[in-house]
């Protein structure tokens, strides 16, 4: 088979069969154009025709140039799993991949807010369409837990105000429905009062708009996110995932069960949302002060 129509066919997988998002999609297609242009560049047009040591050239490849432990590790990852799928498929005979192991990378905890930096972040009094956008989206951001994908892709029928919650469609389009908080509501409620203002053609399902009445990308709302934190001081690493994670330490914080947790983040492994359990200060000191029998004189 070719190398071409057989990554091809893997990414219609993995949009149909697998339902991974536009986003992750978009990752797999480069990810894999960049793997085929080498493998071109060694007349390699055949996935027949794939070794072993070509993979393994092609990290070393990565390595020359520069390329992150993490980048070429999520490369690797991203090959492994087309070839999985060529041999699951029988496309081909033997899943040579699976003799290569993925580069060890140094565990990050996760970047989050304090409180008070979150209260700074929200303190928006708004005066133009924009701001009460922006307050919106990062209200809802904060307090609702949500990746980037799910906040710009959230629709107006998505959201049941009366009942508080909203539906959201996570990775692999699972659907859960979130509790929404006073303050998300009545941030929402201020920006539906003049989304009008956005709209150009009419009428679009997205709650949150472009100025040109589109459905707001993840790149506006990175610059968007940027600049409010220059105004603000406050630190620019900050992401919209930073936000998402100051969600999960807080709750941590305030005493929320990590199972509670794990439901409104939508992971699907608890041991992805232990990870906040080594962040959360507050509550292991203050279940040391409470079960600890020499804590206390």
């Amino acid at each position: 088979m070719k190398l071409n129509t057989a990554i091809n066919e893997y990414l219609d997988y993995i949009e149909l069969e697998r339902k991974l998002s536009i986003n992750t999609k978009a990752t797999y297609t480069y990810g894999l154009s960049l793997y085929q242009q080498y493998l071109l560049q060694k007349n390699i047009k055949n996935i027949d025709d794939i070794k072993v040591s070509d993979i393994n050239n092609y990290i070393i490849y990565l390595k020359k140039r520069n390329k992150l432990t993490s980048t070429i590790a999520h490369q690797l990852s991203i090959i492994k799993s087309f070839h999985k799928f060529l041999f699951l498929r029988k496309y081909i005979n033997v899943d040579i991949s699976i003799t290569i192991d993925r580069p060890k990378l140094k565990k990050k905890l996760p970047v989050f807010l304090t409180i008070e930096q979150v209260d700074k972040l929200l303190d928006i009094k708004p005066v133009s369409k924009f701001d009460y956008r922006n307050k919106a989206m990062l209200e809802l951001l904060y307090g609702a837990g949500l990746r980037i994908s799910e906040l710009i892709n959230v629709k107006i029928n998505d959201l049941n105000v009366e009942n508080a919650t909203i539906i959201c469609f996570g990775k692999g389009k699972k659907e859960r429905i979130i509790p929404i908080g006073e303050y998300i509501i009545e941030s929402i409620n201020d920006y539906l009062n003049i989304r009008d203002q956005f709209l150009i053609n009419g009428y679009s399902d997205y709650l949150f708009l472009n100025n040109h009445g589109l459905k707001l990308s993840r790149q506006g709302f990175n610059k968007i996110l940027n600049k409010i934190l220059i105004n603000k001081n406050l630190p620019t690493k900050i992401s919209p995932h930073s936000i998402r994670h100051s969600f999960a330490t807080h709750m941590l914080d305030y005493g929320a069960d990590l199972k509670v947790i794990q439901d409104l983040l939508g992971h699907s492994d608890i041991a992805t949302t232990k990870i906040y359990t080594q962040i959360s200060k507050n509550k292991t000191f203050k279940d040391y002060d409470i079960y600890h029998p020499r804590s206390h004189k």
